[in-house]
């Protein structure tokens, strides 16, 4: 039995609702998770030893601006990042501020007196870090997603609130993602799943890298990248929740407007 069958974002794609509710259940089963898993990034057992397989790569080592979900499962990575040296921005979760992001810079934080440790959590980062607007960030050379399920290929489903997409969909309008820039997750070895298990759409983010306590998947992944929001994927709670989300679409029609303008003049 479930201590917490509660499925927010149920509705938008049966196949994933049904996909999501078989790796929550796996995991409770078998006492893997940190807490219920249901609804929600699942916070599991062993996420240090992903982390740690994660900073192995040389792609995670050469990075020197990290984007990272605020997800409990992945606050070692956070940590890790901050130890390192690199520049974090960690989005407010569910983007339910005025401000999308906080940019965490680790000499700011020591100079401050702020623990790694600490800062790597959600409930203080929000209220340590800078806040920032998408335009002002610069852009990224690693980025951490959350997923409920993935594949050995680089399939990925988050929790079905589709903010990860989101996000990744307006850092690419906004030039925020070069072609170097690799994107990658960590998770408990249950939520690997079939290909044949998960469906991508087009506006899916796939993954590069795939972490778990007990291996580093490289998936070389022949799904295709995105290369902005899919507007008419986005859900009416999106735009009532997110405060931003309007003006920014509005804001980000206007540049493609002024730059087909001037293609044309060319």
């Amino acid at each position: 039995m479930t201590t917490d069958p509660i499925e927010r974002w149920r509705g938008r794609n049966e196949s994933k609702d049904d996909l999501r509710r078989g790796v929550w259940a796996a995991l409770e089963a078998a006492g893997a998770s940190e807490g219920s898993p249901w609804s929600r990034i699942p916070d599991y057992l062993g996420k240090e030893t992903a982390a740690e397989q994660l900073a192995t790569l040389p792609e995670w080592k050469a990075a020197r601006i990290v984007k990272a979900n605020p997800d409990p499962a992945q606050i070692p990575v956070r940590r890790k990042a901050l130890e390192a040296g690199k520049l974090l921005y960690a989005p407010v979760p569910e983007l339910v501020k005025p401000f999308p992001f906080v940019e965490l810079d680790p000499e700011d934080l020591a100079r401050r007196g702020i623990a790694f440790a600490d800062a790597a959590r959600s409930e203080v980062f929000v209220e340590v870090g800078r806040p920032i607007a998408f335009e002002e960030m610069k852009p990224m050379d690693f980025i951490v997603v959350g997923c409920v399920a993935v594949t050995r290929s680089g399939g990925r489903t988050g929790k079905g609130g589709g903010f990860a997409d989101l996000e990744l969909g307006i850092f690419r309008e906004l030039g925020l993602v070069p072609a170097t820039a690799r994107i990658a997750t960590t998770v408990h070895d249950l939520q690997i799943v079939h290909d044949s298990r998960l469906t991508m759409l087009g506006h899916d983010q796939p993954l590069d890298f795939v972490a778990t306590p007990s291996e580093l998947i490289v998936t070389e992944t022949a799904y295709p990248t995105p290369t902005g929001v899919a507007w008419e994927a986005v859900q009416p709670d999106q735009y009532a929740g997110i405060p931003f989300l309007t003006a920014l679409r509005r804001d980000i029609e206007r540049r493609a407007a002024r730059a087909a303008v001037t293609g044309l003049k060319s």
